[in-house]
This record gives structure tokens, C-alpha cells and sequence, in this order.
């Protein structure tokens, strides 16, 4: 599945965005706050796109006529999904480069997999996690409607194999349509 919308291509991750992943992901500002370790290689960025990003929905964030991976938009199921998360729900999880923060590319890359969520897999529910102190990821939250649900305050971030602080809000189908 491709995603297009108004300046981005949410598309499949390849074996060749492995280099563009580690430009990315070795920066130690946007693993770490994702969940996930600081890429140390080309390899470790190739390994975690075989193991971790190819999955149906998640996908290479990239710009329009640019196919260069700059970050990251998914779904989780079942059994990846939060305990206190209803049979019926999704939840949603999203990183960009740090050259790309602050033009409102993670709020269009979330929304279009908002309506992926709603209109054609017919969730009741969409819920976002972050690290407390994540404040971008917050302020993408609000953006969208999002709205505070509770804090888990030993949740376990495996990749980075420790507990941290982390919050979650949701957004339901109608929430969404009514925004």
C-alpha cells in the first residue's frame, strides 16, 4: 500500500533505505525518545528495516519527489498493541528526521494513517504513546485531537530494555470525524 498526500509518499520500507535510516536514526534525539536504541551502522539500520519495518502498515515517510526515507509512520495489531487497548483498536506510532521537525509533516504523515484506521480498517480507536518527556510527540497529540487517556509509569521500552515514563491519549472514529 502507498499513501500520498499533500507534500509526502507513505510507501513500503526496501533493503536500500537502510543508508538513509542510519542518517537518521544515528542521531541520538530520535531513537531514544522513540523506543528504540541509536542506529551504530548501515547494518543495524538494514537488520531493523528486515525485523521491525516490514510490516503492512508501516511505512517510509518520504517527500514528493524525493524517494529518500526521513522517517517513519505505523500501525500496530493485536497482539503489539497495549494491554488496556480494546480487540477493535489500533495504535499509532510515528518518528522524522530532525531536519524535517517543526513543518507539520508528522501531524499530515498521522492523519492520513488516521484515516487509513477509520475508513478502511474500521477501528473504534487509535492511541498514541509517548515518553514523558517527548513534548514534539505531545504537541502532535494535540494537533490531531488527541485526548488524554493516562500515564503508564513503568511501562517496559524493549529495544532500549528499560521502563520508563510513558502517556498515552486516543482519538476514537468519531472524535476524528467530528474534529
Amino acid at each position: 500500500m502507498i499513501i500520498e498526500t499533500e507534500r509526502m509518499v507513505l510507501r513500503p520500507w526496501n533493503d536500500s533505505d537502510a543508508e538513509s535510516l542510519f542518517e537518521y536514526a544515528s542521531d541520538p534525539r530520535i531513537g531514544p525518545s522513540a523506543g528504540w536504541p541509536v542506529h551504530e551502522s548501515v547494518e543495524y539500520s538494514l537488520e531493523s528495516i528486515r525485523k521491525y519495518l516490514s510490516d503492512d502498515y508501516t511505512f517510509a515517510i518520504t517527500l514528493k519527489g524525493i524517494d529518500k526515507a526521513i522517517g517513519c509512520v505505523n500501525l500496530k495489531f493485536g497482539e503489539d498493541l497495549k494491554s488496556f487497548a480494546d480487540e477493535n483498536d489500533t495504535e499509532i506510532g510515528c518518528w522524522i528526521g530532525a531536519p524535517f521537525w517543526g513543518q507539520s509533516l508528522v501531524p499530515e504523515a498521522i492523519n492520513a494513517l488516521l484515516a487509513v484506521a477509520f475508513n478502511e480498517l474500521k477501528k473504534d480507536n487509535v492511541w498514541y504513546g509517548y515518553f514523558i518527556e517527548n513534548d514534539k510527540s505531545k504537541r502532535v497529540q494535540e494537533k490531531l485531537g488527541f485526548k488524554f487517556s493516562h500515564i503508564e509509569n513503568n511501562a517496559y521500552a524493549k529495544l532500549l530494555d528499560k521502563h520508563i515514563e510513558e502517556a498515552f491519549s486516543k482519538i476514537s472514529r468519531e472524535d476524528w470525524l467530528n474534529r
